[in-house]
């Protein structure tokens, strides 16, 4: 098991590594709208905050010599489900045929009151 770390996307804010690489697999921890070079959220909303999750996990996965290209899954959490159109609209701006399957769910609230979070597992 190897850990993955990225300075091109934000810390962990908790006990957890931004990423680990075992037996051919990156499972990336969820991102959150943070600009790094900040530590603040982008401003906008669900679009704005869609493209810094994604964003982050693509410097994630190249940490760990991949991209997103070799995502599988990806795990969308939504503070809305009124934003699930907007959300698909950056979404499709980062992936290709064939998508990754995805699983995306409304919660009750995200970390510092993220309007998105997005979770990726990718091939090595």
């Amino acid at each position: 098991m190897k850990q993955i770390h990225s300075e091109q996307a934000p810390a962990a804010i908790g006990p957890y590594s931004q990423a680990i690489e075992v037996n051919g697999f990156v499972f990336a921890s969820g991102q959150i709208p943070v600009d790094p070079a900040t530590g603040n959220f982008v401003e906008g909303g669900v679009k704005e905050q869609t493209r810094q999750c994604l964003t982050n996990a693509k410097h994630v996965l190249e940490a760990a010599g991949t991209d997103l290209s070799h995502v599988v899954k990806t795990t969308v959490y939504l503070d809305s489900m009124d934003d699930f159109a907007a959300m698909n609209e950056v979404y499709a701006e980062f992936f290709a045929q064939p998508y990754p399957a995805r699983s995306a769910v409304a919660v009750d609230r995200l970390p510092k009151g993220a309007l998105v979070e997005v979770e990726v597992l990718a091939a090595k």
